[in-house]
């Protein structure tokens, strides 16, 4: 008998770059932007992050395993992370209240069990959800669920599965249609053609789908690197990094740093080109802009790109983006805010 014909995978040929009217790209650039400073300001003392590698790495293969679009994975991602953080706060507030209540306090060790042992449910439960923000492709059945939970030794029901889904939901008020980075890049590389950016949109396109799946497997490492860079200090302190929340949660500012240091994997002598169509659309500053794309391209020299066999030694990234930077732009930098 032959085996079941996967679905296939949306390709980069299916995206069309150029066909939105510029009245709806502004409209929706506008949207955009105010969505993303709403969620920089509430982003302001979250507490703790999961968006962990091999949690990262855990959701994208079980989004290519179950033939999902691109989008998915990092919709599932980032209501995993919002989820997990709301449990966690949760957990916190109700410590508060008993030791301010001087109320008997709950088995804490309990609860963290409690919370482990449905990890993998919860995961799963945000991949399912996010498939169906996306019905209009392929969402996920309960019974592919259950058997690729039950093949990993978890053993649950059809009411299990839809009571997980139900608590994800209720966590979130029902809103986990969640903004991605990648939608920001999309959107960007759109103006970007309307603008007459020297490097092709779709060109510039797989190339960042690689480096925004590189950031969300090393989320951690290139923000580091980026606060140590931003405060000019290998030792940030503790109030520092929690002020630097904010950028790790503005989609901007990432989708700019994607597209720059693309555009330099594809053509670094087009990069002042297309930084600074990128500082126009956005007002983010070309030092900004400069940092992060640096610090995108020191994790991912070595890697094999698109359009290079060599990795880029890192002192010619260096010096390319620091002179694209010249006193004659505008100063800036990326600062907590």
């Amino acid at each position: 008998m032959d085996r079941p014909v996967r679905p296939r995978l949306a390709s980069l040929s299916d995206f069309q770059f150029g066909a939105v009217a510029t009245e709806t790209i502004e409209d929706a650039l506008l949207h955009f932007a105010q969505q993303n400073e709403q969620a920089v300001q509430e982003s302001a003392g979250r507490m703790g992050s999961f968006r962990e590698t091999r949690i990262v790495e855990f959701v994208f293969l079980l989004s290519e395993q179950w033939c999902l679009e691109k989008s998915v994975s990092y919709q599932a991602v980032e209501i995993l992370e919002r989820f997990m953080i709301k449990q966690a706060e949760n957990i916190c507030r109700q410590a508060s209240t008993q030791l301010r209540e001087k109320t008997e306090p709950q088995n804490w060790r309990a609860l963290k069990e409690q919370l482990f042992n449905k990890f993998i449910l919860r995961l799963v439960s945000c991949v399912q959800l996010a498939s169906k923000l996306s019905f209009h492709y392929k969402k996920i059945s309960n019974v592919t669920v259950l058997n690729f939970l039950q093949a990993l030794g978890y053993l649950h029901t059809k009411e299990e599965l839809l009571e997980s889904e139900l608590d994800v939901l209720k966590s979130l008020n029902f809103q986990i249609n969640l903004p991605t980075p990648l939608a920001y890049v999309e959107m960007l590389l759109e103006v970007l053609g309307y603008n007459g950016c020297l490097v092709p949109a779709t060109q510039l396109y797989a190339t960042c789908l690689t480096l925004l799946d590189l950031v969300y497997l090393l989320h951690e490492p290139v923000y580091e690197s980026l606060l140590r860079a931003s405060i000019e200090n290998s030792t940030p302190s503790q109030l520092q990094g929690e002020k630097f929340t904010s950028v790790k949660e503005d989609f901007m500012l990432l989708a700019v740093g994607i597209i720059a240091a693309s555009a330099f994997i594809q053509n670094h002598e087009c990069w002042s080109q297309v930084a600074g169509h990128l500082q126009s659309i956005t007002g983010i500053a070309l030092e900004s802009i400069a940092e992060l794309s640096y610090a995108i391209l020191t994790h991912s020299v070595g890697a094999s790109t698109p359009g290079r066999q060599r990795p880029v030694p890192p002192h010619l990234v260096a010096g390319a983006l620091r002179a694209a930077t010249s006193p004659t732009h505008e100063a800036g930098g990326i600062h907590p805010k």
